[in-house]
């Protein structure tokens, strides 16, 4: 039970974005299609997952005062190592995705699952904290970016496949593919979120 309430704790209750709020920036940024925000999941989910195993096999070997670093050092290169395979793989994704995938290095979801639960738990409690958080972040990252495009682009495309057009005749709201479509769409998923925890 323990090790099922690691895993789900992320996904509805503490979910990384519409309940902590944190990770923003990127959730923000890059979530104008839900392609790229399926792209940045999952690059969020092998970074997030791999640096907190790696955080918790060696947790009994670090010194508390260098803790830090060296948890950036990890997860930098597993950063490193994600931003070479999608620009080896996919360079569409990975001129949307810009900059924002260096910047997995600091973001606060990764540091702060080490910090908070990979550096005080075993392996397989922190590889499931890991994928609920990193499927927590992935869920609400593919509803944002779903709303942002079907509303402000008349389609939804996963992986370059589209499973929705809207067609010529769709009046698309262009404000939802900028910035102040991406505040108003991440509201209004916390306040249903909140609306629906109360049930």
């Amino acid at each position: 039970m323990s090790l099922w309430k690691d895993f789900t704790t992320g996904i509805i209750k503490e979910n990384p974005v519409i309940v902590l709020m944190i990770g923003l920036c990127p959730a923000l940024a890059v979530s104008s299609s839900a392609n790229d925000a399926f792209g940045m999941s999952i690059a969020v989910i092998a970074v997030l997952l791999a640096s907190n195993v790696i955080v918790s096999l060696i947790r009994h070997h670090v010194p508390d005062s260098i803790r830090i670093p060296i948890f950036i050092v990890i997860i930098s290169t597993f950063v490193t190592a994600v931003d070479y395979i999608i620009h080896a793989f996919d360079m569409e994704l990975y001129a949307s995705l810009g900059v924002f995938i260096p910047l997995i290095v600091v973001n606060c979801i990764i540091l702060g699952r080490a910090e908070a639960f990979a550096y005080k738990n075993n392996v397989l409690s922190s590889a499931l904290d890991g994928l609920g958080m990193a499927f927590g972040f992935m869920l609400t990252m593919v509803i944002l970016g779903g709303i942002r495009e079907i509303i402000g682009n008349g389609t939804f495309t996963i992986l370059n496949y589209q499973f929705i057009n809207l067609g010529q005749g769709y009046n698309p709201a262009l404000v939802f593919i900028m910035p102040p479509g991406a505040f108003l769409t991440i509201a209004f998923m916390m306040a249903a979120h909140r609306k629906w925890l109360k049930k």
